[in-house]
């Protein structure tokens, strides 16, 4: 976009131009390398308008529908395609692809683990039930209104406005009611988190304030809490404080290898000077660190 002062869209266009300059490599390159596997993926990401109405994404179709035995996968989201409306809109979608390709066409129905697509294949197979659905379906049963007007006489104008008035309504009855509840819902969690930071915060600084007064080093509550949300972090790289004991074998006479033999009161004189400047958190601190998560 820097280098040829473009927008997002004609970004897109000449990116797509730019590969199919070099479609000719990219042939090659599936040509070496087709006796290691059987088949080849090409994603298309993007806007697929760009890719099936326009001449670069007729040149890269046709370069690989020439070279090898070529199937258009049609993707579709199962769970945005629950609503009959929706369903049948990507159906032409995809019939309007498979006519200006010509290819063999199939139709992969994804995220299954959320919705089954069972409903999708009986629509497809049985045009009473998919009829039966739409009937049910509020979205063109009474709920959209539909007006004619025309902009050059103005005819039909007012009853557009008319139109309006009545979605406004909708919007506040319906759209508007729905999103504040889950801004309310998203501003009730994240005080809860915030609380729930805050209570583990201060559990460690009061224990910890505690254990340095007394010279034990032990545990923090929120440590155990941690415990208890392992899950969450499954496949985290330990750090090496918490790994199990190893067994180094790295020579004795290595240098600036620190070992008990180099420096036998190493650990000694650490721990002092960390006695000597370390600080236990002040009931201010606490109030401090307390307000900040607050905000």
């Amino acid at each position: 976009m820097e280098e040829y002062n473009l927008g997002p869209n004609g970004a897109i266009v000449t990116s797509l131009n730019l590969f199919s300059t070099k479609i000719d490599q990219v042939i090659k390159l599936v040509e070496k390398r087709s006796d290691k596997f059987k088949n080849v993926i090409i994603d298309t990401p993007g806007q697929i308008e760009c890719f099936i109405w326009s001449a670069s994404g007729a040149i890269i179709t046709e370069a690989f529908a020439s070279t090898f035995p070529t199937v258009i996968a049609y993707i579709v989201d199962t769970p945005r395609n629950s609503s009959p409306t929706t369903f049948i809109s990507n159906m032409l979608y995809a019939c309007s692809i498979l006519y200006k390709t010509k290819l063999p066409m199939i139709i992969v129905f994804n995220k299954t683990d959320v919705k089954k697509a069972d409903f999708a294949k009986e629509w497809m197979q049985d045009f009473e039930s998919f009829q039966s659905a739409l009937r049910e379906d509020q979205e063109l049963n009474g709920e959209d209104d539909v007006v004619g007007c025309s902009a050059f006489s103005g005819e039909g104008f007012d009853e557009f406005l008319d139109a309006v008035d009545n979605k406004v309504e909708e919007y506040n009855e319906y759209y508007k009611a729905e999103r504040e509840r889950i801004l309310k819902q998203k501003e009730e969690d994240e005080k809860k988190r915030k609380a729930k930071s805050l209570n583990s915060l201060m559990k460690d600084l009061d224990i910890k304030d505690q254990n340095r007064k007394s010279g034990q080093d032990s545990e923090v509550l929120s440590d155990y809490e941690e415990d208890e949300e392992e899950d969450e972090y499954q496949g985290e790289v330990l750090r090496d404080e918490d790994e199990t004991d190893r067994e180094y074998t790295f020579p004795e006479d290595r240098n600036s290898e620190v070992s008990e033999k180099t420096d036998a009161d190493l650990q000694a004189r650490y721990q002092a000077a960390f006695d000597a400047t370390a600080k236990t958190a002040s009931s201010k601190t606490a109030e401090n660190i307390a307000e900040y998560i607050k905000r």
